[in-house]
């Protein structure tokens, strides 16, 4: 019980050796494979509609209404008592554009060019990048190259910007939404199976641990039907 009383309700003690993150892709419904008929919308709207649920809480006037306004390119450092409640960035849906589900309200997914959400695993503390913005990439995993032959990425040029790190807990930072990287694939072998690896690259990022294929990367299918 003594011991107990030592330790923060609000975050770790010991935050010196913390890991890299791991990363998620959404839609996710039934494992690791994205498998739709394009001329059948029943099999594509459980993606799409999975897709607008998890995007109700960076809805552009949600994010106004809650969070604030930060400067890009800078880490949001926050002092004060680790009790007190912390501000959170603005991450607006329309961020994402071609993927935020605003002008195209099926993802892409109506025409066989899929948007797949990719997001890190919040770790209190953590500074990605080591000042730098990490980035992502796609490429096929095992196969043919030209399987995959474009991937558009959304905000910019697929950054997680600074200024959502660090986080500091659920317990404090209540309105947090973390920042997501939509991966647009807009050529796709069709009537094939895919396997696509999705990566984190910057200083500090591992990627290429084979025990973990979610450490830093993600492996999925894309199995895309006319």
């Amino acid at each position: 019980y003594v011991m107990l009383l030592t330790l923060s309700p609000y975050t770790p003690r010991y935050r010196d050796r913390v890991s890299p993150p791991g990363v998620m892709i959404r839609p996710y419904l039934n494992g690791f494979t994205i498998a739709f008929n394009i001329s059948q919308p029943s099999t594509w709207q459980p993606y799409v509609d999975s897709m607008h649920h998890f995007l109700a809480a960076y809805d552009d006037k949600v994010q106004e209404e809650k969070n604030i306004k930060c400067t890009s390119g800078q880490y949001f450092i926050q002092g004060g008592n680790e009790s007190e409640e912390k501000k959170a960035c603005q991450f607006k849906r329309s961020l994402l554009q071609n993927c935020s589900g605003i002008e195209d309200p099926t993802f892409g997914y109506s025409r066989g060019q899929p948007c797949i959400l990719l997001k890190m695993n919040r770790i209190i503390g953590y500074r990605p990048g080591a000042g730098v913005p990490v980035s992502v990439d796609c490429k096929v995993q095992k196969g043919n190259e030209s399987d995959l032959r474009s991937v558009d990425f959304y905000p910019g040029n697929g950054t997680f910007d600074l200024m959502y790190y660090p986080y500091y807990g659920k317990s404090t930072h209540v309105n947090y939404t973390s920042p997501l990287v939509a991966m647009h694939f807009t050529d796709v072998k069709k009537n094939y199976l895919v396997p696509i690896q999705c990566s984190l690259n910057g200083k500090g990022i591992i990627n290429d641990v084979n025990s973990d294929r979610f450490l830093g990367r993600i492996i999925f299918t894309l199995s895309i039907g006319k």
